[in-house]
């Protein structure tokens, strides 16, 4: 999903305690398909309550969102509107491969090979529109803002980071990037530990991208960030030309000033001008509102324990967890203002 430029990005690794106090928007639809990718039995089944509804996301919502607030750090999450048409294509493909990923673990599935049920049951990942709504609702009842983007959720935040009403942008790719966005981090709704080999886990601290840093390391604009991305493939020509990467990208962009006569030697098959159009231009909605309520622990627990089956037992500890930490936080600041 999305653009992907690795190895050339230049990126700085902060600390939790960096982003405390921060307002950070997060792109719903790439936290969403972690989840459900991610959140899964041994056997690849997401996680289901007793009536055989997928469970995944709320469960990657609330545990991750938590932990996040619990470090005090205030969230908003924006949510994709309509695909522009560009991207319908590449919506089709990834259909086609759910679909055939899908066919792989059903065979898997018959054969009862666990290791291979779990691969490919990844690659079957839906995210359907009630798991929207009920996202929107857990965030609602935990006083997390929500906003709904006119279009694609990456140009909407980077919008809202780039007037200042947000400190950061997270998203896995570089979209946010391409849509000027100043800062982004893209591990923010990650696992914060990693597994080693030998069974050892290391903490995962976050990191930041600046878009200024990214320019001037590349030593190019962001005219020509779009055009290396658009070379390399996005969601609306996902293959780019074939046999350029990232470093070669790099090197075109800088020895042609003309996007025109570069994109006539190469000859694509796409249009190059209405890429480049919807990373310059896309609609987002200028007069949202963001609003951080108290978390509604009756409501929480009426989502996650009456509705879906969680543990009564362990939403409650960690509801009490976050409640003292939050106290905490709250004390300490008062002791800070108080010296």
């Amino acid at each position: 999903m999305g653009v992907k430029l690795p190895g050339i990005l230049p990126v700085k690794t902060i600390s939790w305690e960096d982003l405390k106090g921060k307002k950070i928007a997060i792109d719903a639809s790439n936290m969403l398909f972690q989840f459900l990718s991610s959140i899964r039995q041994r056997d690849g089944t997401p996680l289901m309550d007793s009536k055989g509804r997928v469970t995944s996301h709320l469960s990657g919502t609330f545990h991750r969102i938590l932990n996040l607030m619990q470090k005090g750090i205030k969230i908003c999450v924006c949510f994709d509107g309509v695909a522009p048409k560009l991207k319908h294509k590449t919506q089709q493909e990834r259909r086609e491969r759910k679909q055939n990923a899908y066919e792989k673990y059903e065979k898997a599935k018959d054969e009862e090979n666990i290791e291979l049920m779990h691969k490919y049951s990844k690659q079957t990942s839906r995210l359907d529109s009630y798991m929207i709504q009920e996202t929107k609702e857990l965030l609602k009842s935990m006083g997390v803002p929500t906003i709904q983007a006119p279009q694609e959720a990456d140009a909407q935040i980077s919008f809202m980071t780039e007037q200042g009403d947000t400190d950061f942008a997270a998203s896995s790719d570089a979209d946010c990037l391409l849509h000027g966005c100043p800062k982004t981090i893209p591990n923010l709704t990650l696992s914060q530990t990693r597994k080693l080999p030998g069974g050892k886990f290391v903490y995962i601290q976050p990191q930041i991208i600046e878009l200024k840093d990214v320019l001037d390391h590349l030593g190019i604009n962001q005219d020509q960030l779009i055009v290396m991305a658009i070379l390399t493939g996005t969601d609306y020509n996902r293959k780019g030309i074939p046999g350029i990467g990232p470093k070669k990208a790099l090197a075109l962009v800088k020895q042609h000033k003309n996007f025109d006569k570069l994109f006539s030697e190469l000859n694509p098959d796409f249009n190059w001008k209405q890429i480049f159009a919807i990373f310059k231009s896309m609609p987002v909605m200028k007069n949202y509102q963001l609003k951080w309520n108290n978390l509604d622990e009756k409501k929480v627990k009426e989502i996650l324990v009456e509705k879906h089956d969680f543990s009564e037992e362990r939403i409650d500890n960690l509801l009490k967890k976050y409640c003292e930490n939050k106290e905490q936080r709250k004390q300490k600041g008062l002791g800070d203002y108080m010296r």
